[in-house]
């Protein structure tokens, strides 16, 4: 009798609250530690790229519009998916190398990560907001709001605390979002996009996309309808390359290095700054 082939898996991307492939057709095969195959995963385009900004800019109105009660309540009920299905997660952080140990620890921060952030969506603008002094009889007040579409480089070497930690404030601020995942742990960036799909987050707001970082990075940091781009990662030469290209209609760039995101000092209410403009009104007094 021969012997049976196991049918893999094709994790699809994620793109304006759908499951599509990619449009490239490409795939690439995901391999354990022992050798043997996972799963095949899409291998996004620059065509995917487009389509995902273009469904995140949709979705940018309404969600920068939703209170920040509300963005809080959604990015609550997000853990609370994810606590549902947290076996599921760290049977992938497994299947990808991780001991159980340490795959346990990882869904956990993640799940406590997204509750840290809705806890911040009504906060951070108290915090962040101004009465600033002037020499004439107006009032002046600078007020944080959100700056559109963020292009998000996730970490490599985190498949899923990493990527919460990134697209967590980017989204309790009011922005959408497009999303790359690690290149060699996507499993569970494709599972959390399968949690926000069944959540109350709007289609559009995070776009997830799966690939090959040196392919896609000059789309994420070039495209003249990003706002921001964050790019998570140590590479020197790559970090060169989003600065001289988000100079080209003037993004936002930020570069994170951090490698160990179970620290505490991976969260903090200025990641949510980050992806802000502030804005400043005058008012007269008496009127």
């Amino acid at each position: 009798m021969k012997k049976r082939l196991d049918v893999l898996k094709t994790y699809k991307i994620y793109i304006g609250g759908k499951f599509p492939r990619t449009e490239s057709g490409r795939y690439y095969l995901l391999e354990g530690k022992d050798k043997k195959p996972i799963a095949n995963i899409c291998r996004g385009s620059r065509k995917d790229f487009r389509n995902s900004v273009v469904a995140a800019r949709k979705a940018f109105p309404e969600w920068s519009g939703r209170t920040a009660y509300n963005r809080g309540q959604i990015l609550y009920r997000i853990a609370e998916m994810l606590e549902g299905r947290r076996e599921q997660f760290v049977s992938e952080l497994k299947v990808q190398g991780d001991s159980t140990t340490k795959a346990e620890k990882e869904v956990n921060i993640s799940i406590d990560r997204l509750i840290y952030y809705a806890g911040w969506t009504d906060k951070y603008i108290q915090i962040f907001s101004s009465v600033n002094p002037v020499a004439s009889p107006h009032f002046n007040f600078s007020v944080p709001e959100p700056t559109g579409v963020v292009a998000v480089i996730a970490p490599e070497e985190s498949g899923l605390l990493g990527l919460i930690s990134v697209i967590a404030p980017v989204i309790a601020g009011g922005n959408s979002c497009v999303v790359l995942a690690s290149h060699s742990k996507p499993l569970c960036a494709v599972s959390f996009s399968e949690v926000l799909h069944s959540s109350d987050l709007p289609g559009g707001v995070v776009n997830m996309l799966t690939g090959i970082r040196s392919e896609l990075l000059d789309n994420f940091s070039t495209h003249m309808d990003v706002n921001a781009v964050i790019y998570c990662g140590d590479d020197k030469k790559e970090s060169k390359r989003i600065m001289e290209n988000s100079s080209l209609n003037v993004k936002r760039p930020h570069i994170i290095n951090t490698r160990d995101w179970t620290k505490e000092k991976a969260q903090d209410p200025y990641q949510i700054l980050d992806t802000q403009e502030i804005k400043t009104t005058w008012h007269p007094i008496g009127i």
